[in-house]
């Protein structure tokens, strides 16, 4: 994959990131100095405002088309998740009837084994609780996996996700392995922190050592929170590569301008199931 074509562009060839989210939902309409009666003086009062819904402040609103993706992790029991994830692995495609299924994973390293994580896309929120709706109602799924298999799983945890504007799914070369790094960021949202950590990622991407497969934003869950979901070809070769990235002046750069906006962060090591459409 093409990676700089399909996450990121380059400083000085786009609007930042706060630009391109607001300018996917807000309405074209006069700016300050566009305006003819500002420019002259008259009060903000005796004019219609439509440029105050581009306010500097916005903490980023989402893309346009609604398109969201859902992150679901299990918590399996010790004892039972290689029989969850066979039992899913012959009923997969009862549940692939209803939505689309992104990847999934288990949990290597960087947290607590027997551990699954999936990822779902879903069209709208419309379409996600239709897709709920008729799952309920999908006896087959019900008998054959649902039931027999909820009491392998100790805790279920949900987010909904949406791509950041300047990204796109991105497609790996070869199967491999997958890391999923979190980022707490600073409350502010995008405004504050969007383009220093556009910067941050660009510059990994830039190295070439791994390629980016998306950056989601939490809109449900904890907030302030990105998720960036990396491909590598091994565990070697993304330890190889992290190695070169951290003496390269232009990472180093870019990670300590997005690193006055960070509270915490943390990574997973994910190898993808046999089933899961990401290899």
């Amino acid at each position: 994959m093409e990676v700089g074509g399909v996450c990121g562009t380059r400083e000085g060839s786009a609007l930042t990131w706060t630009q391109q989210w607001s300018a996917s939902v807000r309405p074209r309409s006069l700016t300050r100095w566009q305006s003819p009666a500002l420019q002259h003086g008259e009060s903000c009062l005796s004019v219609p405002c439509l440029f105050q819904a581009q306010s500097p402040f916005a903490t980023g609103p989402r893309q346009s088309d609604g398109t969201l993706y859902e992150f679901r992790t299990y918590l399996l029991k010790p004892s039972k998740t290689k029989e969850f994830l066979e039992n899913f692995k012959q009923n997969v495609h009862l549940r692939t009837a209803h939505s689309e299924l992104i990847g999934y994973w288990t949990v290597e390293f960087g947290g607590r084994t027997n551990k699954v994580f999936h990822i779902w896309k879903y069209d709208n929120f419309a379409h996600r609780t239709a897709v709920r709706k008729a799952l309920a109602n999908d006896k087959e799924w019900q008998e054959r996996f649902l039931i027999p298999n909820l009491a392998f799983i100790d805790k279920q945890e949900v987010e909904i996700t949406y791509l950041v504007p300047w990204c796109k799914i991105g497609t790996p070369p070869k199967e491999g392995v997958y890391e999923l790094a979190t980022f707490q960021m600073k409350p502010g949202g995008p405004a504050l922190w969007g383009n220093a950590f556009k910067r941050a990622v660009n510059a990994h991407v830039d190295l070439g050592y791994s390629t980016l497969v998306g950056v989601f934003h939490t809109e449900y869950g904890a907030l302030n929170r990105v998720h960036v979901l990396w491909w590598n070809e091994s565990a070697d070769s993304r330890a190889a590569g992290r190695h070169w990235s951290h003496e390269d002046p232009r990472v180093v750069a870019a990670v300590r301008e997005s690193v006055n906006y960070l509270e915490s962060q943390q990574n997973m090591f994910l190898l993808p199931a046999s089933f899961s459409p990401l290899k």
